[in-house]
């Protein structure tokens, strides 16, 4: 049973995740620049793992290192095409898109030309100063890329965006059930379980996938060094990482715009923003809604569209938007819900929220908690309760309580904000560390 943090507890935990390094007045030693290998599946932003990516990549870059990004699909990003950073896309299709079953299959288990090009990718880069940096290899580099990354000597680190690396759906989550999961990956009753998002067949195949990351390629073991995003989720991962592994808390960075405290925070709808898929919770937060006489307004699409608008036509789907038709529409709202239903390591979307001045309805079952302190930025409930939350938007309706909760998330947000800045000076002292560590074995 997860036990809900204090506010105290929640302020307290966030602060230190995101003062993990020295103040950024204290400088980093003069020293050469560094080569930082971006290893992900996708040379796009499909997400939020590739968006923090590749905001990396520009702050790397702009700090005067030489960041090159690896990945398997394309188109590749505009951005960072401007930006003139080193791009090495092999141009496949990820397993999802790939038209041929058979060779999708084939590959997710162990895509070899994935394998073979970063081999040769991390053997032209210069020795004693270079980094890999994993960000994610699910969706199509495959578990391949261990021995490559091994093979090189490199140290290497990995950020840790979901569970790949630990459960073969990659969420400790029951879709089936939509709920969370407790039971330990790979044994007798999780491969006896169909958890999948798709089909048992599936959960086989990604079982048999996760064989091989963990008995052939020994992924973990590629990488001495991980970062977790969240408090939340270094808890979840802590006790399954390899024996001599570091685990360092480096919080994702959010582009935001100071506009200042909302002058109208008392107006505008309670909005979900987000994939419209059942580990996001979208059906209860309709449930709840209409229990308590709100309308709710969805931002984002995916699988369960049709089944929310058929089961709930009063809900107003606006399907996908711009970056900043998004922030707009998040600014003006009176409320932010996100009721995910699983272990979400740091949700981008609440910390954008609160920086624009708009509170929070979270899940008390993700790490978006962390994020608010329960009646002063936002609210908490119980993860998976409909009551609970028809409460908590209930309570929202309240001109007062959204007129506090909202200053109090503008506050809570821009008192310490996770900026590109300190983030990628967050990464810069533990690239260092890790090569100082690697000289010192090799002494």
């Amino acid at each position: 049973m997860t036990r809900r943090l204090t506010i105290q507890e929640a302020f307290w935990g966030n602060l230190l995740l995101r003062n993990i390094c020295p103040p950024l007045d204290t400088p980093l030693p003069t020293a050469t620049p560094l080569t930082i290998i971006i290893v992900l599946d996708h040379a796009s932003v499909t997400g939020g793992q590739a968006k923090v990516a590749f905001d990396s990549a520009r702050g790397l870059k702009r700090a005067g290192h030489n960041p090159i990004v690896f990945a398997a699909c394309g188109p590749i990003d505009a951005d960072l095409e401007r930006e003139e950073i080193e791009i090495v896309c092999l141009g496949q299709t990820d397993i999802l898109n790939n038209p041929s079953r058979l060779d999708a299959a084939i590959n997710g288990l162990w895509n070899r030309d994935a394998a073979r090009a970063l081999g040769h990718l991390l053997a032209r880069v210069p020795r004693g100063n270079s980094i890999v940096h994993v960000h994610g290899w699910a969706k199509a580099l495959s578990p391949s890329i261990a021995g490559a990354i091994k093979a090189s000597g490199l140290p290497a680190a990995y950020t840790m965006h979901e569970y790949f690396l630990f459960c073969p759906n990659g969420g400790f989550f029951n879709y089936q059930a939509s709920a969370a999961c407790a039971l330990e990956p790979m044994s007798a009753k999780c491969l006896a379980t169909h958890c999948d998002s798709r089909s048992y067949p599936q959960k086989l195949w990604r079982s048999a996938r996760h064989a091989a990351m963990r008995h052939v390629a020994r992924m973990p073991e590629a990488f001495d060094d991980f970062i977790a995003i969240s408090n939340y989720q270094r808890g979840i991962v802590e006790h399954r990482l390899p024996r001599r592994a570091a685990l360092h808390s480096i919080s994702n960075p959010i582009d935001a715009e100071d506009l200042g405290p909302k002058t109208d925070p008392c107006s505008g709808d309670i909005i979900f923003v987000g994939r419209i898929a059942g580990e996001k919770g979208p059906l209860l937060f309709a449930e709840a809604a209409r229990a308590a006489g709100v309308i709710p307004v969805f931002v984002g699409d995916g699988p369960l569209r049709g089944q929310l608008a058929a089961a709930y036509p009063e809900a107003r789907i606006l399907g996908w938007k711009s970056a900043g038709e998004v922030r707009t529409l998040m600014r003006g709202a009176r409320a932010l819900v996100f009721p995910s239903l699983w272990h979400e390591g740091q949700p981008l979307t609440v910390m954008e929220a609160k920086a624009l001045g708009t509170p929070v309805i979270v899940s008390d079952g993700c790490a978006g908690r962390e994020e608010i302190a329960d009646g002063i930025s936002g609210l908490w409930f119980p993860s998976g309760d409909v009551a609970a939350l028809t409460r908590a938007l209930t309570r929202i309706r309240d001109d007062g309580l959204a007129q506090a909760l909202s200053l109090g998330a503008y506050q809570s947000f821009w008192s310490n904000p996770p900026t590109l800045d300190s983030h990628v000076e967050a990464l810069q002292r533990l690239y260092r560390e890790m090569l100082s560590r690697r000289d010192v074995r090799a002494a």
